[in-house]
């Protein structure tokens, strides 16, 4: 097993491996059909976060590990899922994804987290080019992605199949160049 890179912390979000114990409180928010309404899955059943936890908390023992789903904690509970990874090694191109509780919305913590998962993809992943994809109608995420620094691409018509049904994506997508704070590739 190799050693785990240290996770970054926000001002008010710290970020960690999932546990099992985390299963009620992500299931709290991953069966919410409105938290779900723009994402390509959802609302989850039971076993359907049972058995997304259990893989994401079995992601730290591989060695290399080049994605990290990770739990958004805010006073030691599990408010939201985050994840970032590397889609092409070679060129160094990534992406990053974001839910959150409903509970927690319009407060800033999804912005908080985007923000720290920009950091640890440039400077742990060594990514020089991070994506994110949303859906037109979730202005929430929209807002969040453009305050985080990113550029919109376009539109990717019929991206996703999503419960049977086509549907479009916005791309967004933001250089280690134009992230403050990012360091130069090693």
């Amino acid at each position: 097993m190799s050693i785990p890179p240290s996770y970054p912390r926000g001002p008010r979000l710290s970020f960690r491996d999932f546990t099992t114990a985390d299963i009620a409180d992500v299931h709290d928010y991953t069966s919410d059909p409105e938290v779900t309404r723009w994402s390509t899955w959802g609302p989850n059943t039971l076993e359907q976060t049972t058995a997304f936890i259990d893989a994401a908390a079995r992601a730290h023992l591989e060695a290399d590990r080049s994605a990290y789903s990770l739990a958004a904690v805010l006073k030691g509970k599990a408010i939201g899922s985050v994840a970032v990874w590397t889609t092409d090694p070679h060129d160094r191109n990534g992406e990053l994804g974001y839910t959150f509780h409903r509970a927690y919305w319009g407060n800033g913590y999804a912005t908080e987290a985007v923000s720290q998962l920009l950091e640890f993809g440039f400077k742990t992943l060594q990514l020089e080019r991070i994506s994110a994809t949303c859906h037109p109608g979730n202005i929430g995420s929209i807002r969040v992605l453009e305050k985080s620094g990113f550029s919109l691409e376009g539109r990717l018509r019929s991206h996703r199949l999503v419960h049977g049904v086509r549907r479009d994506s916005l791309l967004y997508s933001i250089l280690r160049e134009k992230h403050p704070g990012a360091v130069p590739p090693r």
